[in-house]
């Protein structure tokens, strides 16, 4: 299916208000749905991912940050956004060692997390060198484009 229907469909859910739709075209199919949270309302694409979810939310894997959020705008710090739409994997497979946790120093092109993506596994890579100070997505979780994901501190 040609993203441009894709983010068409999207545009028709959030003018409209409908909650979801889904379309099928021969054996490809796309389900959006649009989950309201006191937070935020925003639509996001849902596909059937490939491997169960990894893990239930704990407190050793929610969003962690090493600062304070306002102190997250100073130059010296970068914040990784994700490239594109769908569900983020913080470790390879299930049950797995993280890529990256929070104090670790990345270089420049290391894996720091997998984007699932139309039923693709997407590598996210670390575009700038230094300590990774937060993580601000939980693993398993819907991600939209250029949402925040990591911030690395030189």
């Amino acid at each position: 299916m040609d993203m441009r229907k894709i983010r068409k469909l999207i545009e028709l859910i959030q003018s409209t208000g409908v909650a979801e739709i889904e379309i099928r075209e021969g054996e490809e199919s796309v389900r959006i749905t649009r989950e309201i949270s006191p937070k935020i309302a925003a639509p996001m694409m849902m596909a059937p991912p490939l491997m169960p979810a990894m893990q239930q939310a704990t407190p050793e894997n929610k969003p962690e940050t090493a600062s304070k959020p306002e102190a997250a705008a100073t130059a010296d710090k970068h914040t990784v956004k994700a490239p594109m739409v769908g569900t983020v994997y913080l470790s390879p497979t299930p049950g797995a060692k993280p890529f990256v946790e929070i104090g670790q120093t990345v270089k420049a092109g290391d894996v720091i997390c997998l984007i699932e993506a139309m039923k693709m596994f997407n590598q996210i890579e670390a575009d700038k060198s230094g300590i990774v100070t937060a993580r601000l997505v939980d693993n398993g979780t819907p991600v939209e484009f250029n949402q925040p994901l990591f911030v690395i501190e030189e």
